[in-house]
């Protein structure tokens, strides 16, 4: 059996025991602490037969792996690792999808932050190069609320090939976020359809390489001085252009 992953903070726990309560081995809940929202968690576990346990502060810790688990924390089954033939079947049952695809964020706060912004705007996979790239930690987990349980989260050994193929094969089109002479503002550019968003790394941008796959490059207009927004901000307002756009049309 493969080793038990942490799951931590009141958000990421309940949205796990309300969609795969299944895979929830074992629930550790801090001592002493009995609010209506741990009541609420543990009412989700309780048809489950999910085994619960009490435990301290610092176990608590030991376990998330940081200080800031809310007071609970769940032992979970693992999840398998989704890779480039889940997307296909995604793709073969529907490809007028919203994909987002992040080109190496390393750090898994901003990735937990996209998947959330993810999931609230109806992106149905988030995308990311298997190196070089942060993985759903429970840290990412935690940050996206809930929200890494609603999106499916695809690792891909080359996302540049990635991109080439879902244009190829499911007439997907690829959009781009960054400045450059040929890219629109993201209100001009056409973002309904068979669409993926590519986001970059705050310090690099989008990687020339995975920039030669974008149908369109595009950026947000911005009224003050900064040239450049946190990547999950950025990543909010794009998708959130998307949806406006698609539920447009």
């Amino acid at each position: 059996m493969a080793k038990a992953e942490y799951y931590y903070g009141v958000h990421a726990v309940e949205s796990l025991l309300e969609l795969e309560p299944e895979r929830v081995l074992t629930l550790f809940t801090l001592k002493g602490r009995d609010d209506q929202r741990l009541q609420h968690i543990l009412q989700l576990a309780e048809p489950f037969g999910i085994s619960v346990q009490k435990a301290s502060r610092d176990s608590l810790e030991k376990l998330a792996g940081l200080p800031f688990h809310q007071g609970v924390v769940a032992a979970v089954r693992p999840h398998p690792t989704l890779n480039e033939k889940d997307l296909d079947q995604l793709l073969d049952a529907n490809s007028q999808v919203l994909l987002l695809a992040l080109d190496q964020i390393t750090d898994p706060h901003n990735l937990g932050a996209c998947i959330r912004t993810a999931a609230a705007m109806g992106v149905q996979a988030v995308i990311v190069p298997r190196d070089r790239s942060a993985s759903l930690t429970p840290t990412a987990r935690k940050v996206a609320a809930g929200g890494a349980e609603k999106v499916k989260f695809i690792q891909v050994t080359n996302l540049a090939r990635t991109l080439a193929h879902v244009r190829e094969q499911y007439l997907l089109r690829v959009v781009g976020t960054m400045l450059d002479e040929h890219a629109l503002p993201i209100h001009q550019c056409d973002l309904t359809g068979g669409l993926v968003v590519v986001m970059g790394a705050e310090d690099t941008g989008i990687r020339p390489i995975t920039q030669s796959q974008c149908d369109q490059t595009v950026y947000i207009p911005m009224a003050g001085q900064l040239q450049s927004l946190n990547v999950s901000v950025a990543t909010g307002m794009a998708l959130y252009e998307a949806q406006r756009q698609r539920q447009l049309s």
